[in-house]
């Protein structure tokens, strides 16, 4: 048994804590982002003269950016310092908040858009790849729910304070709100925050990083297509598949270049790890089955309740309760406490909390199945507080599993893996249940009478049919419009079925298969080295002596 000095976090002090406010801030801004602009469109693109294929660029150039560099930023991280890089992305997203606030053309906002996204596709993982570096496993549960629960907090909380600033300013507010919680994250990144990189500066798989960029934008630019111009279309069909034959291509590639003895953009052998695998792939499902409900669930109070946008978003604070309570409970579930021989063991095992949670998310889904366009806000709402508890409570759980399987001489790239999956994962999402909702809108939707021509605008979209309701004569417009209303509810309906066996099968993974204890701490690197900034043996956060750990002779972690 060989000795092998790793870097432990101070066990005391409130200075990674309050760096960790930072990280959420960090996260919190990415959020907010994804739902304000939606909103502020109708407004903006009259303002700057935007044509629909501009205004669709509006949202496009972030989205093929951030998935396109989110594997290149882990590594970025990890060769020259997570604390650098993130402070450069949080000052490049309050500049490219600026600019986009202060646009003065389409292709300006587009160009601002892209540097957003950029910004945003370092800030996303490097905010995870930072937890294992700064706090012990005893403290992890409480960092990763207050992360990962800014990063949910965003969605729910855009349209509440998107609507409210359309509803009192123009529409560059929603980008400026950006700006000075950037500032404030920025001044204590620099502050608070400890460096941390890998020992071995980490080669740049230039190759690798082609590849995962470019297989990752055509699938994401194919399912965005998707949900525009369907499923059948041939520059949908065509860009998913050239997207999936080039990620084949860059696994095959990581393969080959690992053999070789080189160090590969991803690691694969963290698939190894149960705990990683599924963490990963249990909080992709997550974030496939949430975000449908984040972006559909406001449009059904706007286009089926009538209400505005600032309305629509307040009902939605039930959800974020359930959130909160669910990240509480579910991080003191999983508190590890400290033995004599070592850390212990959760209160509750991962796997039965991050059950638990995906539980309460198919009961809550399967109680909004009831919805229809009169039922009253309060059930509404109480399923929403619901879906928010399940979420709380699983999304923390998986993702600690996963993050537990990280060294700190990789955790750049391991955070920018989990974060692509997911990012894929939301995106599918959106443009799947939006699918499911759009077909079943126009196959149930009958407006007899009607000439085709204003049937088939009625049928583009639920916006479009309240519009010809709207417009139609006093006599029938009543009865157009319940045609349209519950015609959309009954889209919703069958989402909400589909999400609830999402959470369903996820929970039966979670039993079989996340480790009974994946909170433990991250095993060592392979090569002995110890991840952090700094001289080998000293602590990240004080210089204090680090703790010395015992490992095998071959460098491999023992059991």
């Amino acid at each position: 048994m060989t000795q092998l000095q790793l870097p432990q976090p101070q066990a005391s002090g409130s200075r990674r804590w309050w760096a960790l406010i930072a990280l959420a801030l960090s996260v919190l801004v990415v959020g907010l982002d994804v739902f304000v602009l939606t909103l502020a469109i109708p407004k903006l693109s009259v303002d700057l003269h935007a044509s629909s294929s501009d205004a669709q660029w509006f949202l496009d150039a972030y989205s093929l950016v951030l998935a396109a560099a989110l594997l290149p930023a882990g590594l970025l991280g990890d060769r020259y310092g997570r604390k650098r890089l993130l402070t450069w992305a949080l000052v490049l997203f309050g500049l490219s908040s600026l600019a986009c606030a202060y646009s003065t053309s389409s292709g300006e906002l587009i160009a601002a858009r892209v540097a957003l996204g950029l910004a945003a596709a370092v800030i996303t993982p490097l905010a995870l790849a930072v937890l294992p570096v700064m706090f012990t496993p005893e403290e992890r549960p409480r960092a990763i729910a207050t992360v990962g629960g800014a990063t949910f907090l965003g969605f729910p909380l855009g349209p509440i304070v998107g609507g409210w600033l359309l509803d009192h300013f123009w529409w560059g507010s929603v980008f400026l709100i950006n700006v000075p919680i950037v500032v404030i994250a920025v001044v204590a990144v620099i502050l608070l925050m400890p460096e941390s990189r890998s020992e071995r500066r980490p080669s740049i798989d230039v190759i690798g990083v082609l590849l995962s960029s470019a297989g990752l934008t055509a699938v994401t630019y194919g399912t965005i297509e998707a949900s525009q111009d369907g499923w059948g279309s041939a520059t949908v069909l065509g860009s998913i598949a050239a997207g999936l034959v080039v990620l084949a291509l860059f696994i095959a590639w990581q393969f080959a270049v690992t053999r070789r003895g080189r160090q590969s953009l991803i690691d694969l052998s963290l698939f190894r790890s149960a705990g990683f695998t599924w963490g990963t792939a249990l909080s992709t499902l997550i974030s496939f089955a949430m975000f449908g409900i984040f972006f559909i669930m406001p449009q059904y109070w706007l286009d089926v309740r009538g209400l505005d946008s600032l309305a629509s978003g307040v009902r939605m604070l039930s959800l974020i309760g359930g959130l909160i309570v669910g990240l509480g409970g579910g991080q003191r579930l999983q508190t590890v406490r400290k033995t004599p021989q070592g850390p212990g063991r959760p209160l509750v095992s991962a796997k039965i909390i991050g059950a638990a949670g995906f539980a309460i998310m198919a009961i809550a889904m399967v109680l909004g199945t009831s919805t229809t366009a009169t039922t009253s806000t309060g059930f509404i709402m109480t399923w929403f507080a619901l879906a928010g508890l399940g979420l709380g409570l699983a999304m923390p759980t998986m993702l600690n599993a996963a993050l537990s399987a990280l060294t700190p001489e990789r955790s750049g790239t391991g955070s920018a893996l989990m974060s692509a999956m997911r990012q894929v994962g939301a995106t599918i999402g959106v443009a799947v249940l939006g699918t499911v909702i759009a077909t079943i809108y126009q196959n149930r939707l009958h407006l007899p009478g009607l000439p085709a021509s204003v049937t088939a605008v009625a049928r583009s979209s639920v916006a479009a049919g309240v519009a010809v309701a709207q417009h139609a004569p006093a006599a029938i417009s009543a009865g157009l419009l319940g045609a349209v209303h519950a015609a959309y509810s009954d889209g919703i309906d069958v989402m909400l079925w589909i999400c609830a066996g999402i959470a369903i099968a996820a929970a039966i993974l979670a039993v079989l298969f996340i480790p009974a204890n994946a909170t433990g701490p991250a095993p060592a690197a392979a090569d002995g080295t110890t991840g952090v900034a700094g001289d080998t043996g000293t602590t990240a956060t004080t210089g204090e002596p680090a703790s010395v750990i015992g490992v095998a002779g071959d460098g491999s972690g023992a059991e």
